[in-house]
């Protein structure tokens, strides 16, 4: 293992880890050495990805089921996890919301405050939960996992977009918080991933091919593609980086055009 990537010895929370990116990170992280806390909603699927984990690497992951829209199920989860585990070292913040597609009118004020309160007031919940630990120990890494939705504008998925966007903010913001102690915030921008979560984007055919028309990669991408840059980012590799976005996307904001 190239010691840039060494994660022996680090504990990573990872929620919405049951599935799609958030599990492909937490596997990848196994792989590199650190101890992993599987979280979504549901224990029992959380058990069963946490004890895969475990069968590949013996007392590496444990489950930890937490709503993110719950300060206290999150709390919850970062007392389990440094009872269980002594500390957090690597936060990454990839589970999200969003309730609605369709124009930024039709929208309800219930659906716009969940996705805002999901994808940007949980992360600065979570993030301050765990940052006073990183911050005593001037140590630790900060991954919110965004999306090159907050780069572009959309007529179906704008609220998703704008709370993504204001998830670039709030890693700009912490870096600048937290550098002098050595605690690193950063954000992945996934394009289009093959997971549930985007199933709406991918599973019609039609959809799809406009979607992928000006990629250059001609595709959309599988969760594992993103799994490398959150090992970067957790891992020494990346010490001199933070309050920046690593755009993963199989080229499409490139804007190459027709």
């Amino acid at each position: 293992m190239s010691p840039l990537f060494d994660l022996s010895g680090k504990v990573a929370i990872v929620t919405g880890s049951s599935r799609g990116i958030g599990k492909a990170i937490a596997e990848a992280l196994a792989d590199q050495g650190a101890r992993v806390v599987i979280s979504s909603r549901n224990q029992d699927v959380c058990d069963e990805v946490a004890a895969a984990i475990n069968v590949a690497h013996p007392g590496a992951a444990i489950a930890v089921a937490a709503s993110i829209s719950s300060k206290d199920a999150l709390q919850h989860l970062v007392d389990e996890t440094v009872r269980q585990f002594g500390q957090v070292d690597v936060l990454v913040c990839n589970a999200a919301s969003n309730p609605y597609y369709g124009p930024m009118a039709g929208i309800s004020d219930e659906q716009f405050r969940k996705t805002l309160d999901n994808n940007v007031i949980a992360n600065h919940w979570l993030i301050n939960m765990v940052a006073p630990g990183m911050l005593e120990r001037e140590d630790g890494s900060i991954v919110i996992i965004s999306s090159v939705g907050g780069l572009v504008g959309s007529a179906t998925i704008g609220a998703y977009n704008i709370s993504k966007a204001a998830d670039f903010q709030l890693a700009r913001n912490l870096a600048a918080e937290f550098g002098p102690k050595g605690v690193r915030v950063n954000c992945i921008a996934p394009g289009l991933i093959r997971t549930d979560f985007a199933k709406a984007l991918w599973e019609n055919p039609d959809t799809l091919k406009s979607v992928t028309r000006h990629t250059p990669m001609r595709r959309i991408g599988e969760p594992h593609e993103i799994a490398g840059a959150a090992v970067f980012l957790a891992s020494p590799a990346s010490t001199f980086m933070t309050g920046q976005a690593i755009v993963v996307d199989g080229g499409s904001t490139t804007g190459i055009g027709l």
